[in-house]
């Protein structure tokens, strides 16, 4: 016999298992539950092929997108319960324990064990078992610790502060009240069971008024004196209403045959069997039946596990909803609350009826109390044949609405039609009178369209202008303009472009070409449009104006040379002559004549005077930029700028022909010149960097400083930086122009000179 025989009496119809963490968690399958859909299931048969027809007519499909597996951080969850699994209740229990732990947001380890106090009774051995648990976990505590039955619970009473110090503990009794409730500490929380006879007893007054008396059968184990004496005492409050028998000290054939012979407005409240007065022991599904098939009056009971064998029911202790509560505290504990802030729960009952009980004994369903569970209800005919007939006239109300659909659609199809040619007649109305040229293209980069101003300009008929179009651009721009437009098509972007097309009358004139990619509303590719102007007077303009330009850097450049040479060949030189002839006077002067310290200082006047004027020839033209090349001539100017100002200038040089167009070299020189200047006058420091970089389509040219900067936008209307002079100067070599600054940030100056240059002409020779 069983030490602990409540858990015989605990016993469930359950399925085989899963092991779930590295040790003999059980997830098992609840036959009640099952038991509670069987009937469902049956009604759901028919409708099961209506959405799988209704789905087909749909034909929707909902993708979800599946989110990247995300790293979670571990959680240790230890079960300690009192027997093994062979018991059921242990599956009912853990089951309801990991359903309310699966809304962890953490990757949970399950590690479950048993004291199996009924196979190993001896207190020897249990402390050899409680060693070994000591021991593996003391260097792998669990976060959570949930124990499941007295025993287990004692035992961490005991051990908790010296082996599991810190660690919360959730209870999970699933009969009867916390031993020793004033020894437990602040780490402890949990779920009490409560029989609450007295609720079944009311619910039975309700199903049966006219009920007059109550037969309790139990047994004599400690468990069922244990129970009894809760049911006793609660029943205490009816003892003036109905008259109140105990069949609980017979042996079970006696008690079988009592049952049968019981007086009219009778109840049985059937409470725990696991011992009867001859010795024999029993688990909960062995005595049910047999009760229940004696008794002449309806069953209730207490437990969920006794339901499903012909009881009626009642407010029954519901041994997974106890799992759910308890692996509800333990998540609860995991997201940061404390054990002592969690109250613990007493009893998590369930008014569960068996449908089939209420039948036979003619109890009425509309009485129950709202909310309460019924098995094994048998489904009527419309159950069992609603949705066949909700599905034939859902199939006849949507085919009636697809043909009104089709009908209706059909009709909009019209009117969308007729708009849409309406709308194509007034675009082609106003690109056929638009000043600019107009042409569109599908999907496959073909021209499909371009309007009257096109033909007029090309002189191509429509056939000829819509596929040839290429055909009358310019042979020097044609590659260009093509790779242009593809590459922006790939990219389904907009461009821009210029190139050179044929007239009608011959002469190519430059066109600005700008297209724009079409989108339909569902955002699909549809093509694009474009629009040509004629810019070839505008590029005569600009043509001329860089020429004017040119001449006027020219004229000023030879200026420029002429003073330089005229300060280096002659002013230069007649300084140098009166210096020397002021260092023959002081020779002839007596030592210690007063004029000679003047004179001697007039030499050294002149002197700086010459050097002077022969830097300032040398800004104005050098003779190395002539002569060496660009490189030579900038490192020499920065070498002299560095002497003059005392201050340190970085030049670097990489890739510098030697031989470079004139127009390209001065002009580089000239921006060098300016910005360096700027500078050293402006910057507030004394350390600079200059860098010429060459390749085979341009020359680079960076100054820059680490100073104080100053805004880019007000730059260009500041007098004396120099700015816009440099950019206009780069402007008449087809070169590119940048400033870089910021108050208190520095400032760099960038310029860039292509070395070989289209000749930009309006009519092709």
């Amino acid at each position: 016999m069983s030490t602990f025989p409540w858990w015989d009496n605990l016993v469930s119809f359950c399925g085989g298992g899963v092991l779930i963490g590295d040790h003999r968690t059980v997830v098992p399958l609840l036959r009640l539950r099952r038991l509670a859909s069987r009937q469902q299931g049956r009604a759901r048969l028919g409708a099961r092929h209506l959405r799988v027809s209704l789905a087909a007519l749909a034909a929707i499909v909902l993708l979800h997108p599946i989110a990247a597996p995300q790293t979670q951080e571990t959680r240790r969850i230890l079960i300690l319960n009192e027997v093994g699994t062979s018991y059921p209740a242990i599956p009912i229990i853990s089951q309801g324990i990991q359903t309310a732990l699966n809304r962890a947001p953490y990757h949970l380890e399950f590690y479950s064990e048993y004291l199996d106090t009924t196979l190993f009774p001896d207190p020897a051995v249990q402390q050899e078992f409680r060693e070994f648990y000591i021991r593996k976990y003391q260097n792998r505590k669990p976060d959570v610790i949930i124990t499941v039955g007295p025993s287990p619970l004692k035992f961490m009473q005991e051990v908790h502060q010296t082996a599991f110090s810190g660690v919360p503990i959730v209870f999970c009794l699933p009969n009867g009240s916390v031993p020793g409730a004033p020894l437990l500490d602040s780490d402890f929380t949990g779920v009490e069971n409560d029989m609450a006879p007295g609720k079944t007893i009311e619910i039975a007054l309700r199903l049966q008024p006219g009920m007059k008396n109550v037969v309790v059968v139990g047994g004599v184990s400690s468990f069922d004196r244990i129970g009894l004496a809760t049911v006793k005492e609660e029943l205490k409050a009816y003892e003036s209403r109905l008259d109140i028998s105990y069949l609980t000290d017979l042996a079970v054939p006696d008690l079988l045959k009592r049952l049968q012979h019981l007086p009219n407005h009778t109840l049985v409240l059937l409470t725990s069997v696991a011992q009867d007065a001859a010795g024999a022991s029993f688990k909960s599904n062995e005595i049910a039946p047999p009760v229940v098939a004696a008794s002449n009056a309806p069953v209730f009971s207490l437990f969920d596990v006794y339901l499903n064998h012909g009881e009626v029911g009642g407010y029954l202790s519901n041994l997974g909803e106890q799992g759910k509560v308890a692996g509800g505290m333990a998540l609860m504990i995991l997201r940061g609350e404390k054990p002592r802030d969690i109250p613990m729960v007493k009893g998590v009952n369930t008014y569960m009826f068996d449908w089939q009980a209420l039948k036979r004994w003619g109890l009425r369903e509309r009485e129950l109390p709202p909310g309460s569970i019924v098995i094994n209800r048998q489904p009527t005919m419309w159950d069992l044949y609603k949705w066949y007939f909700l599905g034939g006239v859902g199939l006849v109300l949507l085919q009636t609405l697809m043909i009104f659909g089709l009908l209706w659609q059909r009709s909009e199809l019209r009117k969308s039609g007729k708009a849409l040619r309406e709308s194509e007649e007034r675009f082609r109305l106003v690109a056929d009178t638009a000043p600019v040229m107009i042409w569109m293209s599908g999907p496959d980069k073909l021209c499909n369209y371009v309007n009257k101003t096109w033909l007029d300009f090309t002189g191509r008929p429509l056939e000829a202008g819509i596929g040839g179009w290429a055909e009358e651009v310019h042979p020097d721009d044609s590659s260009r303009c093509l790779q242009t437009y593809t590459e922006a098509f790939d990219r389904r972007e907009s461009f821009e472009l210029e190139y050179r097309l044929r007239r009608h009358d011959g002469e190519y004139r430059w066109v600005l070409d700008k297209g724009v990619p079409r989108f339909n509303p569902d955002h699909t590719f549809t093509g694009y449009i474009g629009s040509c102007i004629d810019i070839t007077d505008r590029k005569l303009a600009e043509e001329s104006l860089a020429t004017i330009g040119r001449r006027l850097i020219e004229a000023q450049e030879e200026e420029r040379t002429w003073i330089g040479r005229e300060l280096h060949d002659d002013i230069n030189q007649r300084l140098a002559l009166l210096a020397v002839e002021l260092a023959r006077c002081a020779h002839r002067i007596p030592p210690a004549n007063e004029f000679i310290a003047q004179v001697l200082h007039a030499q050294q006047r002149i002197t700086e005077i010459a050097k002077d004027v022969q830097g300032l020839s040398h800004r104005l033209h050098s003779s190395k930029l002539e002569y060496l090349g660009l490189a030579t001539a900038a490192n020499s100017f920065c070498r002299e700028m560095s002497e003059q100002s005392k201050v340190e200038v970085q030049f670097t040089q990489t890739g510098i022909p030697r031989s470079l167009p004139k127009e390209i070299s001065l002009c580089l020189f000239r921006v060098l010149q300016e910005a360096l200047q700027n500078a050293v006058k402006h910057s507030g420091v004394r350390s600079f960097t200059v860098d010429l970089h060459g390749t085979e389509e341009a020359i680079e040219l960076t100054v820059g400083d680490t100073g104080r900067g100053f805004e880019e936008q007000e730059a260009f209307t500041r007098s004396g930086l120099g700015l816009i002079s440099m950019r206009e100067r780069l402007q008449m070599v087809r070169g590119e122009f940048e400033v870089k600054s910021k108050p208190g940030a520095g400032t760099k100056i960038w310029a860039r000179v292509p070395i070989k240059t289209q000749s930009y002409r309006a009519v092709a020779g």
